[in-house]
């Protein structure tokens, strides 16, 4: 009966602590430089498994569900509710993952068909000062850091037993309660937390490519001026019609001019990139 109850113990504590804690953050973000009052608000998840953490929209994986449904169903891309995922749109179309054991950071964003993967090569020199306040019902601590053109101010707590953060923020000897820059451009606040048997898996529609991060800010200025070469080249350069949604109904919309294509996609790049001078880094 004793060694019952300490394979059911072992078994309980693995079950534990194979489980994944989701931390909830309200993320408010004034990308647009011209016009600070257009302010967008947006949850995101840091979930924290043993091995590691991802930060990511909370919207990116309601407009995976949908999309999984859709194609498991047999009804594919048109049968996906266009206004139910255009409600679903968000500023956070990127991913950020810490591998705990090798301590780095990757950033994961795409660019037209592909996503595009980089270690983070900058560290994150944080000033801890004594100062201490309440937020919510965690005793916090404050620390500055300046990262990617901007002045941060972290408040951490040392109440929960994680040093992690939103975003690529960590380093901390707790976990980052709250985060914002001097501007009051972007800021992080926990929300809640709760457990998850596991860390999602997110769909990654393409190829996915690892460069450097001064080869992906490359790559971002490009698809700025020519969003079109990104759309249309397949592997190995090889050219492909690709349509784009809400031009028709049905199964995407059905084959369009290249033409037009080029034009309707260009200026919803350029218009697009007019309300998103003001990003989360500077340099």
């Amino acid at each position: 009966m004793k060694k019952l109850s300490i394979i059911a113990l072992a078994l309980f504590i693995q079950q534990v602590s194979a489980q994944a804690n989701r931390f909830v953050y309200q993320v408010t973000m004034k990308p647009d430089a011209e016009n600070k009052a257009d302010i967008k608000t947006e949850n995101a998840y840091l979930d924290i498994s043993q091995d590691k953490s991802v930060f990511y929209s909370e919207n990116r994986i309601k407009r995976d569900s949908i999309m999984q449904k859709a194609f498991q169903g047999g009804g594919g891309r048109g049968s996906i509710n266009r206004d139910q995922m255009e409600g679903l749109r968000s500023n956070i179309n990127y991913s950020v993952e810490k591998d705990k054991a090798n301590q780095k950071t990757y950033f994961k964003d795409r660019i037209g068909r592909d996503i595009y993967s980089y270690e983070e090569d900058r560290p994150l020199n944080w000033k801890i000062s004594s100062e201490t306040r309440k937020i919510g019902e965690y005793k916090v601590q404050k620390a500055e850091a300046d990262f990617a053109g901007r002045k941060w101010t972290a408040w951490f707590t040392t109440d929960l037993p994680y040093q992690d953060g939103p975003y690529k923020f960590g380093g901390l000897p707790g976990l980052i309660v709250k985060v914002e820059d001097d501007k009051g451009d972007y800021s992080f606040d926990l929300m809640k937390n709760y457990k998850i048997a596991e860390l999602p898996s997110l769909n990654q529609f393409g190829n996915t490519l690892k460069v450097k991060r001064s080869d992906f800010i490359k790559q971002q200025q490009k698809f700025k001026t020519d969003p079109m070469s990104f759309m249309t080249q397949g592997s190995g350069g090889i050219s492909s019609p690709m349509r784009i949604g809400g031009g028709g109904r049905g199964q995407g919309g059905g084959n369009q001019d290249p033409a037009e294509m080029r034009k309707r996609m260009e200026e919803r790049v350029k218009e697009e990139a007019k309300k998103n001078t003001n990003p989360i880094e500077l340099q």
